[in-house]
């Protein structure tokens, strides 16, 4: 059973507004390529507007989160997703003293390199790269706000501060042990040329982002899953968190619908993950003196997470989500057609490139079969879940009409 924190025991923010620890955008490492400062704006705050101004960002609005995009439009997309998660991360970091902007900023950019169809489209594109670098969606995000954007007249990418970059590739620790696989082979080149200490933790706001990510995705999981009807409220009793706060808010509401106790179940759940959140980085901070930036990305282990019992229980509910939920067969239907469908795609541009579109043709011209691959991996990981459907419908089926 969870030892939810109570209000009380979490610590107030810092008496100066900011912790010690947290990221100070006047003393940031600055952008790849030097530009001037902003007049109304923080360096991390004009990061954060340049991710939610990308096509990247605008593209998630259809792209899968579990469900597909046109299955209906109550579930969440990955653009609903990067919102609600945005905004946990940012009510995180005001809480314990940490930059928001820079917090919300990375949560924002988070899922920019999902391709179409979820965990289904991004295990596809790896099997079908596998022969030319694989593929990753951590690393496709870090090529779209490095390299793949193209908005700026001086630039490849956002040119985001050092800070955002870091945390896009580091939000779940050091990755020094990755650089080997080829799918990370963009990442050390990128870092050969500006050392982003990838043997490091990220920022402490970074690191919010990244639990705010598991925070939202636990609960929305529940809220989308009960509402497409693969388990309901009562399959949910015994499970840790939820099991919980359903009991509590039928106790509390014993007149409104299932409906209404659901979103207040679900309401209580990100608030006793927030406040075990607040606590436990208050209390792992002070037992580990953590006063500086630099110390957090040297303390060898995250600053940020959750209790033991809390992570315990997060266990438990996410091995019933991927019985109930993720491996449910009408989801497993789905994730077979999706992976059908950009595989068909995949051999024909690979097989019969005149048929990519110009802009994609000429960004793989003069490259060998491996270029050729990444470009058209590219053009397949952009696409929403709408257009792939229909890209695919008009490369094989033939309109008579």
């Amino acid at each position: 059973m969870s030892l939810s924190p109570s209000p009380s025991a979490v610590p107030p923010p810092p008496a100066t507004g900011r912790a010690p620890y947290a990221e100070n955008p006047a003393r940031s490492k600055g952008r790849r390529v030097p530009e001037a400062d902003s007049r109304t704006r923080t360096a991390f705050a004009r990061d954060r507007d340049r991710v939610i101004h990308s096509q990247a960002f605008r593209r998630l609005k259809e792209k899968t989160q579990v469900f597909v995009a046109h299955e209906g439009d109550y579930y969440r997309t990955r653009l609903t997703h990067s919102l609600e998660v945005a905004q946990i991360a940012r009510s995180i970091a005001q809480a314990l003293g940490l930059d928001a902007d820079l917090a919300e900023g990375v949560a924002l950019a988070h899922d920019l390199g999902h391709p179409p169809f979820g965990h289904a489209g991004e295990d596809e594109l790896d099997a079908l790269m596998r022969p030319y670098g694989g593929f990753d969606h951590n690393v496709q995000t870090f090529r779209v706000v490095t390299e793949l954007e193209r908005r700026y007249p001086r630039f490849l990418g956002l040119n985001l501060t050092w800070e955002t970059v870091e945390g896009v590739i580091k939000h779940n620790g050091p990755i020094t042990a990755k650089l080997s696989a080829p799918a990370y082979a963009p990442v050390a080149a990128y870092n050969a040329g500006w050392d982003l200490r990838l043997d490091t933790y990220a920022s402490a706001e970074a690191q919010v982002a990244a639990l705010s990510d598991d925070i939202a995705y636990n609960n929305h999981d529940v809220d989308d899953g009960v509402q497409a009807g693969l388990f309901s409220l009562d399959d949910l009793a015994a499970v840790p968190l939820i099991g919980p706060q359903i009991a509590a808010a039928r106790a509390d509401f014993p007149e409104v619908d299932e409906g209404m106790v659901r979103l207040e179940a679900v309401r209580r759940m990100i608030g006793v993950m927030v406040e075990d959140v607040l606590a436990e980085t208050a209390r792992r901070a002070l037992a580990h003196g953590v006063d500086s930036p630099e110390a957090v990305r040297l303390l060898g282990r995250p600053l940020v997470g959750f209790s033991q019992d809390m992570a315990e229980d997060l266990s438990r509910l996410r091995a019933f989500l991927h019985e109930r939920m993720y491996r449910h067969y009408r989801v497993n239907r789905t994730r077979s057609q999706a992976r059908r469908l950009l595989r068909d795609m995949f051999h024909l541009f690979l097989g019969d490139p005149d048929t990519l579109p110009p802009e994609v043709a000429e960004r793989s011209a003069g490259e060998d079969e491996r270029g050729r691959a990444r470009a058209i991996c590219d053009y397949l990981a952009a696409m929403t879940d709408r257009f792939a459907i229909e890209e695919h419908r008009r490369l094989f089926t033939l309109d008579l009409r």
